[in-house]
């Protein structure tokens, strides 16, 4: 099919694909964790908390209010499971094969580099650890008394920590479970009892049109040179890369207004794509993201789809930070409209916003306020923290009109 879509048709197209074009029409069920992550394909975890973790805050933007502990109930449940690929992240158990025979076979990480030096320099110690699991059970790193003194040099862990992440990276051992977010480690075959099942290993050129499909197939649109940095595949795709797979039928090639590359959708899609380009697709949701989104992942696709030029800075020194330490983008009915650094302040219930930043060059609308104002309420009551406290915004008169904004929310629902 011969088709073109405007930008705007396009981004509406990857929200949709993403889960995040409009809000949730029902309240969540526990099935929509899991159901939330196959979508996704994958569900990045990072540890930083000064508001929520960020996979918590992923599903939240899509699945509205739920309980934090469905996340941890989906990974024992084995519906999902740990895996490296974009950085560490839960995948659908449905992906499982192919995740560890690319991890094993062909997948370049700093965590896999360290567990092939592991396994190659004190094997005997991972086989006794193993053997200790396999008699007494799962375990967690703090099952292990600390040796007085510093850590190792990976990431100062103790030696019993690197060993338990060398076995996991080299799949031996998988994430049973979490106790307050901390790894519980088992032998793999008990937490996957398929992986007993022999399967032949698929060839490395099945890994990777495999995983290029999944990456296609979860961005909804997107360019060949940003395929790869969904799943940290190597190397960087090219159109010519993707010839094959439109020869096939498996992806569609379609015109985007102002790329100077083609845009591919996967077949799957295809009804999605004819709405996108009927202009049948409305973007009404309004949500904080979390700064591992997958919308933001590739700050070239972020600054293509949506001119929003997207920097993680928690990890920048803080003289050098623009924005702030765990700055959360606003996404609002299709547009990515500005940023806002936030932090939890549970023992007092106050959720507070220390800076928010209009996108450069937007006037925001009432509409924008409204709808902004609404999505920082909702984080807020979620997180336990209802009360809301605006320090600084920019323009600095955004500050007084979502202050009035949010009280007049209060007033609508004085038992929220």
């Amino acid at each position: 099919m011969s088709v073109s879509l405007s930008l705007v048709q396009a981004r509406n197209l990857h929200l949709a694909a993403q889960g995040l074009l409009q809000p949730p029409t029902r309240a969540a069920k526990r099935a929509d964790v899991a159901a939330c992550i196959q979508r996704m394909a994958l569900l990045q975890i990072d540890t930083i908390h000064v508001v929520s973790r960020s996979p918590y805050l992923v599903l939240h933007s899509r699945l509205g209010d739920y309980p934090r502990e469905w996340l941890e109930d989906t990974l024992a449940a084995a519906q999902v499971f740990e895996t490296w690929a974009h950085e560490a992240c839960f995948a659908h158990v449905d992906d499982l094969h192919i995740h560890r025979a690319y991890n094993r076979h062909t997948r370049r990480h700093w965590g896999l580099a360290k567990a092939a030096q592991s396994h190659a320099a004190q094997r005997p110690h991972l086989d006794k650890l193993l053997e200790h699991i396999r008699s007494k059970g799962p375990v967690k790193s703090s099952d292990f008394e600390r040796p007085e003194g510093k850590g190792g040099a990976w990431w100062g862990w103790k030696d019993e920590k690197r060993w338990l992440e060398a076995l996991f990276a080299l799949g031996e051992l998988m994430i049973a479970r979490r106790e307050n977010f901390h790894r519980v480690y088992d032998l793999s075959e008990r937490v996957a009892p398929q992986l007993l099942q022999p399967a032949a290993p698929p060839s490395e050129a099945a890994l990777h049109a495999q995983l290029m499909e999944k990456a296609i197939a979860a961005l909804g649109i997107t360019q060949a040179r940003w395929v790869n940095d969904y799943f940290r595949t190597k190397p960087r795709f090219k159109d010519a890369d993707l010839d094959a797979l439109v020869d096939a039928g498996s992806v569609l090639r379609v015109d985007v207004e102002g790329w100077d590359a083609p845009g591919y959708v996967h077949a799957s899609h295809t009804a999605l794509l004819k709405k996108a380009s009927a202009n049948k697709l409305e973007a009404t949701h309004t949500a904080l993201l979390s700064p591992f989104d997958p919308v933001v992942w590739d700050r070239e696709r972020g600054s293509t789809l949506f001119d929003f030029d997207y920097r993680l800075e928690c990890y920048t020194p803080e003289e050098k930070r623009v924005y702030g330490y765990f700055v959360l983008p606003i996404l609002c009915r299709g547009a990515l409209i500005g940023r806002l650094d936030a932090k939890a302040h549970r023992a007092e219930g106050v959720f507070e916003v220390r800076a928010l930043h209009a996108q450069p060059g937007l006037v925001w609308s009432d509409q924008h306020i409204a709808d902004v104002a609404l999505a920082i309420q909702r984080s807020a009551d979620w997180h336990g923290t209802p009360q809301v406290r605006i320090t600084r915004t920019q323009p600095a008169k955004l500050a007084a009109a979502l202050k009035r904004a949010l009280k007049h929310l209060k007033l609508e629902r004085p038992d929220a």
